[in-house]
């Protein structure tokens, strides 16, 4: 159904915080906190971990920056379907709504529960605990030590981002900022350095196995891994039909740029070999362009890199349940708006009490292997989504039309059945754990199908102008 002229005007011009019902969020992003969203999340642990893993399998330098641009295109080409939807539909849950409107209620559910449930709150537990992991490595920290300082960890940032979207904004561009810095550092440190020798007198591998060449692709992409999330806050940007499109669009360009130098950069002091067998590449690759003090840098900017990714997961990832929450798919709490900061706070530190859980219990290590199936099935369904909406609903305002189209949209799917069908045959065990695990949300949608509460649209509707208690 589309907006009439009220509604759209409603979405471009936020309400008085008196005014505005309890479902809606301020649009206080800019363009440049979009950006820096897209940039943060993306690079995290992974450009200094697993350039390894794709040496193991591609030992050849023109096989590796290869892949790593294919990867990138891949990615670019989700961030351009994520951005012809997010024009469409400039609202906060991104991904869940895209998923609602091209496939209904039921499979909208399935995604919302499955990221709460399992993938995102496994991430974000995961996250909290390779930070402490890497601050053992400034200062020694024992077991029971780290285990207290990875819930700090997710206690700060849930704070932050319960206090405003701004705030974490802020927090998101400075981090944003460093870890950038942080990277070109070691760029400008390797092209001072010589050369390495292998580079030039070891000739190059002629060919790959199939299975090699899978392994090497599904590590990159696990790299790329974040240019959805910007879709979650699309509520929250400033000219979101704009912003978002540009956001995608610079953002997963200059995490392609900053992937590309970064390995030139290991390449320029190590050999393929050297980073097939180094389990540290980053903090190798730093130690032999800058001397003893490069681990150190490393670590810390590897710190800078997962607390940066950290805050954009709070900053983002509650959204979804919000947006859930207030279709009457989820419970009502989730959608309360805190009446001064103006923020999804009770999502929030959901969000940061059920990852806690995890960590403590220690299942975040299985969950986060087990989500990575669910999260591309519905990467899939979101970029087919593209192609559903154009046949179903072609008189859709499409403020941006995916570049393209029909090819770019049906080569991010063809890779989509390769990678589930390559974790099916390779990964059986986890594949078929993390299906049941987002299966499990059918009975679960069925149960709140029959007592579930209404929509909260429904709710602000009879009661205009409310807004929710502040939490205690």
């Amino acid at each position: 159904m589309e907006s009439s002229p009220k509604e759209v005007a409603s979405v471009n011009r936020p309400a008085s915080r008196s005014q505005r019902p309890s479902a809606e969020l301020v649009r206080r992003l800019s363009l440049g906190d979009s950006v820096a969203i897209v940039v943060g999340i993306t690079i995290g642990g992974g450009i200094f971990l697993v350039p390894n893993l794709v040496a193991r399998s591609l030992p050849s330098i023109p096989m590796i920056m290869s892949m790593w641009i294919l990867a990138g295109v891949v990615s670019f080409f989700g961030a351009l379907a994520c951005a012809e939807l997010g024009a469409s539909f400039p609202k906060t849950g991104g991904q869940y709504v895209f998923v609602r409107e091209a496939y209904g209620p039921a499979a909208a559910f399935l995604c919302g529960w499955s990221l709460f449930t399992v993938a995102r709150s496994a991430q974000v537990a995961w996250l909290a605990v390779v930070f402490s992991i890497y601050a053992s490595y400034l200062v020694p920290l024992g077991p029971q030590a780290s285990k207290l300082l990875s819930l700090a960890v997710l206690a700060v940032f849930a704070w932050v981002n319960y206090r405003g979207v701004k705030l974490g904004a802020v927090v998101q561009n400075s981090f944003t900022v460093s870890k950038i810095v942080g990277v070109l550092i070691i760029v400008a440190a390797a092209l001072l350095h010589g050369a390495n020798v292998e580079r030039y007198t070891k000739p190059a591998v002629p060919g790959i196995s199939l299975g090699s060449f899978g392994v090497a692709l599904i590590a990159c992409l696990l790299a790329y891994d974040g240019w959805v999330q910007l879709t979650f806050v699309a509520g929250e940007i400033r000219n979101p039909k704009r912003n978002v499109v540009r956001a995608l669009t610079l953002g997963t360009l200059t995490v392609t740029a900053i992937y590309l130098l970064a390995n030139f950069a290991y390449m320029r002091v190590l050999s393929v070999s050297e980073i097939a067998a180094s389990e540290h590449v980053g903090a190798d690759a730093a130690a032999r362009a800058l001397g003893a003090v490069g681990g150190s840098v490393l670590s810390l900017i590897i710190l800078l890199s997962i607390v940066g990714t950290l805050n954009g997961c709070f900053m983002t990832i509650p959204r979804v349940y919000f947006a859930q929450a207030a279709d009457g798919l989820f419970f009502r709490g989730f959608a309360r708006i805190h009446p001064r900061f103006e923020t999804p706070g009770f999502a929030i530190w959901a969000q940061a009490a059920w990852s806690a859980v995890l960590l403590l219990t220690g299942s975040y290590e299985s969950l986060i292997d087990y989500a990575l199936f669910g999260t591309w099935v519905f990467y899939g369904l979101m970029v087919v989504a593209v192609i559903v909406l154009r046949r179903t609903r072609p008189d859709l305002p499409r403020p941006y039309r995916m570049w393209g189209y029909p090819v770019t949209p049906l080569v991010f799917l063809a890779i989509t059945i390769w990678f589930l069908g390559n974790l099916l045959v390779t990964r059986p065990v986890p594949a078929f754990a993390g299906l049941g695990l987002m299966l499990t949300g059918i009975p679960a949608y069925i149960i709140w199908r029959r007592y579930g509460q209404r929509p909260l649209q429904a709710f602000a509707a009879a009661q205009p102008g409310t807004v929710e208690t502040e939490l205690p």
